[in-house]
């Protein structure tokens, strides 16, 4: 069984690049690392499952017969989802792979129509499930007054093309809208920010299509989920909390939107 996971483990490396990168995506120390490559060691059961997080796969998985295992991976037959995601299967499928290095959570941060002179942050979570990428936002903020309040959760797929993230989700309720969000790194080998383009639908009730400049910003394990929840929000776009490189990257563009005419 050690034999068949460092060999495995040793054939997902060889696909995913430099070895010093993919212990940065796991968080583990190289030296490590390469005790469970040579086979002298097999990791804890916490390693093991963020080795397994990391390549999109089961912890069961990296401990198949090595044949079992190449046979497993090398085939490409289409994988089920849940039925209101079943469309997308034909561009997203075997996308866990390329992606690894992209799992996790992030604060995207965007303007648009609804918040004015302000900036909203949500939380955004990508995660491997049945060979795909499967995202889940959650978006919170309140106005001061108490006027608007918006909560939304979507969920979507993600595909890997030419070095960007593209992302197609819709609200959790049926009968939404699709919004499409297009993501790269701000440097190839690195994936703490990344920034793009999203077109989407305004939160407002005449639900205005806009275009918008898009930040994300990858969230450290240490931090919880109900932490990274509890910092999403409508802020101005001076204030302390944000990262000044957030407000740099997005530039001072507004986002670019539609207003209904009257007839």
């Amino acid at each position: 069984m050690p034999d068949d996971f460092s060999q495995n483990l040793r054939w997902l490396c060889a696909e995913a690049g430099p070895i010093a990168q993919t212990c940065r995506g796991i968080g583990i120390n190289r030296q490590q690392f390469n005790r469970y490559l040579s086979g002298a060691g097999l990791p804890s059961a916490h390693n093991l499952r963020r080795i397994a997080r990391y390549f999109g796969l089961s912890e069961a998985e990296l401990f198949a017969t090595h044949r079992e295992f190449c046979a497993a991976q090398t085939q490409s037959a289409p994988q089920s989802l849940s039925a209101h995601l079943t469309q997308f299967n034909a561009l997203f499928q075997d996308q866990a792979r390329p992606l690894r290095r992209f799992l996790g959570a992030y604060h995207a941060y965007f303007r648009t129509p609804t918040w004015p002179g302000q900036i909203l942050r949500s939380l955004i979570q990508l995660r491997a499930q049945e060979g795909h990428v499967v995202s889940h936002t959650y978006e919170r903020a309140t106005s001061g007054d108490g006027s608007i309040r918006q909560r939304g959760r979507y969920q979507g797929l993600v595909s890997f093309r030419g070095n960007r993230l593209c992302m197609y989700e819709t609200p959790r309720r049926d009968g939404g809208f699709l919004s499409e969000t297009v993501m790269m790194p701000e440097h190839p080998q690195q994936v703490s920010y990344l920034q793009g383009l999203t077109l989407g639908v305004s939160a407002r009730p005449d639900q205005q299509p806009f275009s918008t400049r898009t930040v994300w910003v990858r969230i450290p394990e240490r931090v919880s989920a109900r932490e990274a929840l509890a910092l999403t929000g409508a802020y101005p776009q001076a204030s302390a909390k944000l990262d000044p490189k957030v407000r740099r990257l997005l530039g001072d563009q507004l986002p670019i939107s539609i207003s209904p005419t009257a007839d």
